[in-house]
């Protein structure tokens, strides 16, 4: 239950899968501003990538039969672990300093939300999967969407530099 609500955020109401999103992105802006190395960031995001998206996959259906829905809002470990994959992309572009790193992270967290909330095709077929494979897949489509989205954006950027 714990990871399946990613820690309770999933409880917090209004816009729980924001909430949801909100811990991977605090966690990916703390090992940026500690200026950990790119291998550490690394890992330490795939341990919370891997941890999150195995919780969905084992509980995803024991989830949705104690909140009585398919892919409750309760349930944001599914957020916890798309939310990341904008996030990897950030160790390889070299952020640094505090409104560099907060914009940067920032953008990785709405983009995703973004995604994540009008579920552009496949990402929307992907609900149909079966329980915890439900749950999970239309948000690493979401966190893709939204890693490409922040590439391209952060290229046009530096191209108008």
């Amino acid at each position: 239950m714990i990871l399946m609500t990613c820690f309770g955020t999933g409880l917090l109401r209004p816009a729980s899968g924001t909430w949801g999103s909100m811990p991977a992105a605090a966690l990916a802006w703390a090992l940026l501003l500690l200026g950990v190395s790119q291998t550490v960031y690394i890992a330490v995001l795939s341990v919370w990538f891997v941890v999150f998206c195995v919780s969905c996959v084992v509980y995803g259906e024991w989830a949705e039969a104690k909140f009585g829905k398919k892919d409750a809002g309760q349930i944001v470990a599914d957020e916890a672990a798309g939310q990341c994959i904008p996030l990897f992309l950030l160790a390889t572009i070299g952020v640094s300093g505090f409104w560099e790193t907060s914009l940067t992270v920032g953008a990785a967290f709405v983009l995703f939300r973004i995604f994540d909330v009008i579920k552009p095709p496949p990402a929307n077929a992907m609900q149909r999967l079966h329980a915890g494979w439900g749950v999970l897949v239309d948000d690493l489509f979401a966190g893709l969407y939204a890693a490409i989205a922040l590439d391209l954006g952060l290229w046009a950027i530096a191209r108008m530099a």
